[in-house]
């Protein structure tokens, strides 16, 4: 059962960062708009869990830093 739901938040996390860019990209979404980075924020998050659940560091390293350049990225446009 944990194996199932590790691997839905991966698949969660593809999915999530793809739409993100995919609205981006046809200017559906502008990349300052809150929805476009909590996308990328918990797509990134969902990436990192399923990396590190399967011992793959180089996309749990890359999606670290891309959730916290995400994080910041909200931060900026809530306060």
């Amino acid at each position: 059962m944990k194996r199932l739901l590790a691997e839905i938040i991966g698949w969660y996390g593809v999915v999530a960062i793809l739409l993100a860019y995919a609205l981006v990209s046809f200017n559906v979404i502008a990349s300052n708009n809150i929805i476009y980075q909590l996308l990328n924020f918990t797509g990134a998050l969902g990436i990192v869990v399923i990396s590190l659940i399967k011992k793959v560091y180089q996309p749990a390293t890359l999606n670290t830093i891309w959730a916290i350049i995400a994080l910041i990225a909200l931060l900026t446009i809530i306060f």
